[in-house]
């Protein structure tokens, strides 16, 4: 089941997220408190979707879109990331979450979506290609991270036309709830 991530999963997700911090698939290197982790959660999830997947009630994976930078010009932009429990990953879980995150993100006006994967990584490099991201360009020696220099691939995908005067992105919240239960239930 994915669901709109709540408050009270935040100890969950951290758990999931927790796996990858000894890993450069993230290039924080401490893990972050839960009340850390909760604030940041919330407040991604004050603008953009923010999502989680259950399965028999225990979360397994979560995945939540973000801005991807930060000046006015660069908000029809939005990064998306993914993170599943490593004995669910390769189940096709990704690519789902992914799809209702674009769809999601269609609605609030996002035109194009972004992936950083630092590689290697096959299998989230084989989930960008799979979604039909293409490679924007590598940034090279971007992290530092387990006594070595981290390279990181962009992964770019336009998910809506690119016209002259754009309205401006607008709040997940803004959205009717109807609509985005919709999108999530089209991809059981």
């Amino acid at each position: 089941m994915i669901r709109f991530a709540r408050p009270d999963d935040s100890v969950a997700i951290l758990e999931i997220y927790g796996a990858y911090i000894e890993t450069p698939i993230t290039f924080e290197c401490e893990l972050p408190t839960e009340s850390e982790f909760s604030k940041r959660m919330a407040d991604i999830s004050a603008f953009y979707p923010c999502l989680v997947c259950e399965e028999e009630g225990k979360v397994i994976g979560f995945a939540y879109a973000h801005r991807h930078m930060e000046r006015q010009a660069y908000q029809w932009n939005a990064e998306l990331s993914v993170y599943l429990d490593p004995s669910f990953t390769s189940k096709g879980l990704g690519k789902k979450l992914y799809a209702i995150l674009i769809e999601m993100l269609k609605l609030q006006g996002v035109r194009t979506v972004y992936g950083g994967v630092t590689v290697p990584n096959e299998k989230s490099e084989s989930l960008h290609k799979a979604m039909g991201f293409s490679v924007a360009g590598t940034y090279h020696h971007a992290g530092f991270k387990d006594g070595k220099w981290r390279d990181v691939t962009w992964f770019e995908k336009a998910i809506a036309p690119y016209d002259s005067y754009p309205e401006p992105v607008v709040s997940i919240g803004s959205i009717p709830k109807q609509e985005l239960l919709e999108i999530i239930s089209s991809f059981r």
